[in-house]
């Protein structure tokens, strides 16, 4: 990596952002990264319809000290998760900074402005209303961001293990982009990584002839596939070797994310790696199919890896 690797870190003071910052010591980022922290102040203005003249009096005192308030709380947490990253990661520049915002957006505002190479969001956040399951802030930020997104969970880490990756594959430049993106990491000695293969009755080519048997259809079609999956993930395999990681192949029959969540819980995964099929507008439905469904149900982290290329192709 000649250039530095820019790291924007969505931090709300929460368990889950705890998390997501501690998972940064395990992502394999290089020396050579600019990190910003960002802390949403959601500033809400009570709006009691009369748009003819300014607030005043008790009501603009309370709408003030509610900016405030909120505007310091996130100062306070952006200046901590700093000081933390400053503490493990001293070769490091980072900086933070406070947007006046809805969380989701506020996070995506300051990506657009700030252009990183990936996002780092927990997988819950602590807001207003509260968030569940993934959290419609990570949720939105992993299906709008231009960029890689990491969703950052708490795992057991035992000291001084080799970490464990998954990465789900397939012949996609936005998988093969994945693949090489790991491979550039700097990981420590003995990470392993294993590279998981669907194959997929939903993935055969669309029309049958109509003067073809479907059972051969179905067993040709699905034969073609798993050749090609199994090209894919060797030529993974191999690049990951090159960089120095233990890496495997596991080809597997039956729908991707299911196959995906339960390769990594039974070798334990500290992260899963997908590449994001599409970006922007209709294209990021094909990100739900694998992709969020993944980030939703795993117990470890995930990261979707997004290739400049494909951005800029989709835009």
């Amino acid at each position: 990596m000649a250039d530095r690797f820019k790291v924007l870190i969505a931090y709300d003071g929460s368990d889950c952002a705890d998390a997501a910052l501690a998972d940064l010591q395990y992502a394999g980022l290089p020396p050579e990264t600019d990190a910003l922290v960002v802390s949403i102040a959601e500033v809400w203005v009570k709006d009691d319809g009369n748009h003819d003249e300014p607030a005043t009096g008790e009501a603009a005192q309370v709408m003030s000290m509610h900016a405030r308030s909120g505007l310091q709380k996130a100062q306070l947490q952006a200046r901590n998760a700093v000081t933390w990253i400053r503490e493990h990661f001293p070769a490091w520049h980072v900086d933070g900074k406070v947007y006046p915002d809805s969380p989701s957006w506020g996070v995506l505002n300051a990506a657009d402005e700030w252009k990183p190479d990936l996002i780092v969001v927990g997988s819950h956040g602590r807001s207003l209303f509260g968030r569940v399951i993934l959290g419609s802030v990570s949720q939105k930020v992993l299906t709008e961001a231009a960029c890689s997104v990491r969703i950052g969970r708490s795992t057991t880490i035992v000291h001084d293990a080799p970490l464990r990756l998954v990465i789900g594959m397939d012949d996609t430049p936005d998988s093969i982009a994945a693949v090489d993106m790991i491979a550039r990491r700097r990981w420590p000695a003995g990470t392993s990584v294993r590279v998981v293969c669907a194959v997929e009755l939903a993935d055969l080519p669309i029309g049958i002839p109509l003067d073809y048997d479907v059972t051969q259809w179905a067993t040709e079609g699905t034969m073609q596939l798993r050749q090609r999956m199994e090209k894919a993930g060797a030529d993974a395999v191999a690049r990951l070797g090159a960089a120095g990681l233990l890496a495997d192949l596991a080809v597997r029959d039956g729908a991707a994310s299911a196959i995906i969540l339960a390769e990594a819980r039974d070798i334990g995964a500290n992260c899963i790696v997908l590449g994001a099929r599409g970006h922007r507008f209709l294209e990021r439905f094909l990100l739900g199919s694998v992709s969020l469904a993944v980030a939703r149900h795993a117990e470890c982290s995930v990261e979707i890896i997004r290739s400049p290329k494909a951005v800029s192709a989709s835009e």
